[in-house]
């Protein structure tokens, strides 16, 4: 099969001819439908220091997925030959304490699909069965892989409730996007959203942003002329940057909510009691999503009338990969999918 891998420990990534895929007695293998880039593949791309200390090359990159099972494991009780399934990227251990206790997506021993084995950039990928997810067929192959990203969003957005609430999302990459039509189609009030980029700026309003500016261009004082003084409710932080994450803070009301998803490039100081503790603030750590739950609950939204097609912004051939990181380091798109 043709596959796209890190084959050295070096920058770039390489489309090579390698063996197919053969299931474990656990596992079944899926025929690649649809499967996106994100941020991690990036930094694997770039070979950056997180990269360097984390992969082994060989490697097929991807872990966002989605596509028809093809071939069973002599074990597997729950799946069929073609089905359609996405995919959670956490293969969890089942036996620590986190897991335990209904907090998979924290496991203390996971393993991840496209870097810790081989991934969904290819023709065809072997998963382990706990993480198939039974996909509806109305949803189209390049969304449908879109699942396990968005999944971060809705754990983001719904960890409380957002309902009839104003909210800020900081930072329009495709997570934040995501957040913004979580919180859209869960009835939110008001969403005010921020980025540095005109382009992503757009495709907030696209997915349904109430107003969306630019921070370095505009006072964030606006945040408030739009709360009527008070602040939001809920602040959803997505980009990790060090001045988003004091925006946050500093401009959600009194005993609200702030989420923190985005991943700062290094350690970002806070004044703890100006900015949490006098405001009686809530501060939730979002890592991956809930295992299941959050994929029930990203099901329901869908049914509910989700729209994330704005935030496709192109779809590839897999040979054409490298055109898709050039889109993410410009910046000048929402999610890239491709398609073997």
């Amino acid at each position: 099969m043709k596959a796209v891998l890190k084959a050295v420990a070096a920058p770039g990534l390489e489309l090579r001819t390698v063996p197919d895929p053969a299931p474990a007695a656990d596992e079944v293998v899926i025929r690649v439908k649809s499967t996106s880039l994100c941020g991690t593949d990036s930094h694997i791309y770039q070979w950056d220091d997180w990269a360097r200390g984390r992969i082994r090359p060989p490697r097929i990159l991807g872990h966002e997925m989605f596509g028809e099972i093809v071939a069973l494991g002599r074990n597997v009780s729950s799946f069929k030959i073609g089905d359609l399934i996405a995919a959670e990227s956490h293969v969890t251990c089942g036996k620590c304490f986190q897991c335990r206790t209904g907090n998979g997506h924290v496991c203390k021993n996971y393993t991840i699909l496209g870097i810790d084995r081989d991934g969904s950039f290819a023709d065809y990928v072997s998963l382990p069965e706990q993480v198939c997810w039974r996909t509806a067929p109305e949803i189209p192959p390049e969304l449908a892989c879109l699942q396990e990203p968005l999944g971060n969003s809705v754990h983001t957005v719904l960890a409380e409730d957002v309902t009839g609430h104003s909210v800020l999302v900081t930072g329009c990459g495709p997570t934040g996007l995501f957040a913004i039509a979580v919180a859209r189609t869960a009835g939110a009030a008001r969403i005010l959203a921020t980025d540095v980029s005109e382009y992503r700026l757009e495709l907030a309003r696209a997915v349904g942003a109430t107003a969306a500016f630019n921070p370095s261009k505009e006072d964030p004082s606006i945040l408030l002329d739009l709360t009527d003084g008070e602040g939001v409710d809920d602040a959803f932080e997505m980009s990790g940057h060090p001045s988003a994450i004091h925006l946050c803070f500093k401009h959600v009301k009194n005993a609200g909510r702030v989420a923190l998803f985005g991943i700062p490039s290094k350690e970002v100081s806070l004044n703890l009691a100006e900015e949490i503790i006098f405001k009686g603030l809530r501060v939730h750590g979002i890592t991956g999503r809930r295992i299941f739950d959050t994929w029930y609950r990203l099901g329901g939204l869908f049914k509910a009338g989700l729209d994330i097609r704005p935030i496709l912004t192109h779809t590839l051939p897999l040979v054409e990969f490298q055109r898709g990181f050039e889109l993410i380091k410009s910046g000048q798109c929402g999610k890239v999918v491709l398609l073997p």
